[in-house]
């Protein structure tokens, strides 16, 4: 069956270029109204422009969809609010959130700035937090949610010179996956795309025909595939150049120690136990690993 959109309404920040445009373009031809947020600044978060935003929107309806633009700085509450309280007002619902806003200021660790690290903080983590603080009542009193957070390989494995940025982009996940717990019983669904893409963000990083290959439209399905009605959730979903994977957090099954053997020298002596995988699994909720560790003490203790 045609994934369809049709009365819903989605807020897609950072929508005025490379896969934020990408993403709701594909979300307004499926019938989707759209906002465009877009500071309209530089990639390194400086600067301000409604010019990209407004050029989305006219794409948006020229092919005879719905949209706005809206120029909030997801890191600022009262402006994304603002933007919110616009959309309430033009349509009466939010249905969609797509948190993709997001800069860089990539620098060694040695070399960064504590500016430099919080700004990327405060746009990638706060500015998701802030967007989904936002909606949160609303998709709540709807019974019905679609939230997707944007992290990244450079998070959940590294990317040298990019500790702020990598820290940020684990840092929604753990948003997310609390969020999905709250939300659940309100039909709330939050995921997260991971996407690699040739973007104004990438593109001096990556040779030009490797950065046709990882065309923003190439990860978009996969975005698309999260605002469904029918999407999963507390989903990782990997994104780029036609390929689609997700991504999981496993803990290994571990060992037990009696009291009498809790030391630093019995762990490391059973160290090929404690990180065996043959017996792994993705834990739900935090609460779980409280209750294998308890488990296998109770277990021994009988």
């Amino acid at each position: 069956m045609t994934i369809s959109y049709t009365d819903r309404v989605a807020i897609v920040t950072g929508a005025g270029n490379g896969l934020g445009k990408s993403h709701a373009i594909e979300l307004a031809k499926r019938g989707a109204k759209v906002v465009v947020n877009d500071l309209g600044g530089a990639r390194d978060g400086s600067g301000k422009s409604s010019a990209a935003a407004e050029e989305v929107v006219a794409e948006i309806i020229a092919a005879g969809g719905d949209a706005f633009s809206h120029g909030a700085n997801v890191a600022n509450f009262e402006e994304v609010q603002d933007m919110v309280k616009q959309t309430m007002e033009k349509w009466g619902r939010v249905d969609i959130l797509v948190n993709n806003a997001g800069i860089l200021r990539d620098k060694s660790f040695s070399k960064m700035t504590l500016d430099d690290f919080k700004l990327v903080m405060d746009v990638h983590l706060m500015g998701s937090v802030n967007c989904t603080k936002a909606v949160w009542e609303i998709m709540k009193e709807q019974n019905y949610g679609r939230i997707v957070m944007t992290t990244s390989s450079s998070g959940m494995y590294g990317n040298f010179g990019q500790s702020n940025y990598g820290a940020a982009k684990m840092a929604v996940l753990g948003l997310m996956t609390t969020l999905v717990l709250e939300g659940a019983k309100h039909d709330i669904r939050v995921n997260a795309l991971a996407p690699t893409a040739g973007t104004r963000m990438t593109e001096d990083l990556m040779p030009e025909h490797i950065v046709k290959m990882f065309a923003p439209e190439y990860v978009t399905p996969g975005l698309l595939t999260l605002c469904d009605d029918d999407a999963p959730n507390r989903t990782i979903l990997c994104a780029g150049a036609g390929g689609y994977a997700t991504a999981s957090l496993f803990e290994t099954d571990g060992i037990y120690l009696p009291v009498e053997q809790q030391t630093p020298e019995a762990i490391r002596d059973q160290w090929q136990a404690v990180t065996s995988t043959d017996s792994q699994q993705a834990l739900e909720a935090g609460v779980k690993q409280g209750e294998k560790f308890i488990g296998k003490a109770m277990a021994t203790a009988q």
